[in-house]
């Protein structure tokens, strides 16, 4: 199965790829967006800013939103997550519309957010499987749905209360980073590929 990882060009990639690495698993990075979506499984990683990584998709943002909601399993990560909304108050430029909503400042004195945080209120199957009590973060932004259905776990720092995960069908948002959050991380990971090579 082919994973493709989408490099907005902000930073190192590699404990991304270290947890993606599984048997049957070859893990592409790629910098062209439009070449990013041929492929089995997109991840969007949680690495930059939201308005350069725009920048990034602006060629074929329209193509790998298509290819998101026709059913391309997607995992996006922190800013990854954030991509998949309408837009961002940390820059300009459109995310992908995925989901309906925006990207706001987390309202708490202490910001960014860095370090283990409790993820609660679970719904998604895939955190029953691999169950994830905390995890760990690093985010100065937090997604606002206007559909809060879609939010299948959630995050408190200080008084403000913040979707952890969002999902719809095979598109899975999660603002934490699994692939810092210990073992626990990495199985969550590993359980999406498994999920979506089925």
């Amino acid at each position: 199965m082919r994973v493709t990882v989408f490099d907005y060009g902000a930073g190192n990639l590699h404990s991304l790829a270290k947890a993606l690495t599984s048997p049957g698993i070859d893990i592409l990075t790629e910098t062209d967006p439009a070449r990013a979506i041929e492929t089995d499984v997109l991840v969007l990683p949680g690495v930059g800013a939201f308005g350069p990584a725009v920048e990034r998709l602006t060629s074929a943002r329209a193509s790998m939103r298509d290819a998101i909601i026709s059913g391309l399993p997607t995992l996006g990560i922190c800013l990854g997550m954030q991509l998949l909304f309408d837009e961002s108050e940390e820059g300009e430029g459109c995310g992908l519309g995925v989901f309906s909503g925006r990207v706001t400042a987390l309202r708490a004195q202490r910001s960014p957010q860095m370090g283990w945080n409790t993820v609660d209120d679970v719904t998604d199957p895939l955190l029953y499987r691999i169950p994830i009590a905390t995890a760990y973060y690093a985010n100065r932004y937090a997604c606002r749905p206007a559909d809060e259905s879609i939010v299948s776990a959630w995050s408190t720092h200080e008084a403000d209360r913040f979707p952890a995960m969002v999902r719809r069908g095979s598109t899975l948002g999660v603002q934490f980073h699994p692939e810092k959050s210990s073992a626990a991380g990495v199985r969550f990971i590993r359980a999406f590929l498994d999920e979506a090579r089925q």
